[in-house]
């Protein structure tokens, strides 16, 4: 028989061979020992594989206890780029999802089982208040608020809105002005202020961009309301 005959012979029967060995270490885990193909061929120990990184909800940095739910809200940038609310892993708005908007963007959202219940822009610079005031006055109690400026959240925000805000747990409704920078996660029927609110002011010396100040970004775990 010929030199490649041979060769050709062995390749055939390596193949058939590390084929059984593979069958048999992932199919037989019960019956069978399971066989390290580089062990049977005398090699080097296998190096250990890493660990997968672990995704949290939102993409957010840190993971939620079990009691909490998971939020993360981004602020719009200037007139560019609309803002973006996920909570408990589930996008609410964005500028892909095509349901944000300038001025006020809000999204409210159950406080016991994290289901949506609504969203809605309000155009602060040359919409109808009114719009606003009817949709924060229709608010129930024990539901969650999520509240991202973009472009500008407050030409014509009235002191009714801001007052209402502020029941909501806001901290800076009652001085937001023209081309300023806000999110907020609040709810109806708050006792104390929200932790979760941030606030930029527009200011020609300090701002990121021109005419607007720079992105909020705010992440977090806000505790379930218990039936």
């Amino acid at each position: 028989m010929r030199v490649s005959g041979v060769l050709r012979l062995l390749a055939v029967l390596f193949t058939l061979v590390t084929t059984w060995l593979f069958a048999s270490a992932y199919f037989s885990h019960t019956s069978l020992k399971s066989v390290s193909l580089r062990s049977w061929l005398g090699s080097a120990p296998k190096t250990p594989t890493k660990p997968h990184a672990v995704r949290n909800k939102c993409n957010s940095k840190n993971s939620c206890p079990d009691n909490t739910f998971s939020f993360r809200i981004i602020s719009g940038a200037a007139n560019v780029v609309g803002p973006s609310m996920c909570f408990e892993d589930m996008m609410l708005m964005s500028s892909v999802k095509n349901n944000v908007g300038r001025g006020l963007n809000i999204a409210l959202v159950n406080g016991t089982n994290a289901k949506l219940i609504k969203t809605a822009s309000f155009d602060m610079y040359s919409g109808d208040i009114k719009s606003l005031l009817d949709f924060l006055k229709g608010i129930d109690r024990g539901a969650l608020v999520l509240v991202a400026s973009y472009d500008d959240p407050a030409t014509k925000l009235n002191d009714e809105a801001r007052a209402i805000f502020s029941e909501l747990g806001s901290s800076y409704a009652v001085k937001l002005n023209f081309r300023d920078n806000w999110i907020l996660l609040g709810g109806k029927g708050l006792k104390n202020k929200s932790p979760f609110e941030q606030y930029l002011k527009n200011d020609r010396e300090t701002n990121k961009y021109d005419g607007w100040p720079e992105i909020l970004e705010m992440e977090g775990c806000v505790p379930k309301k218990l039936d």
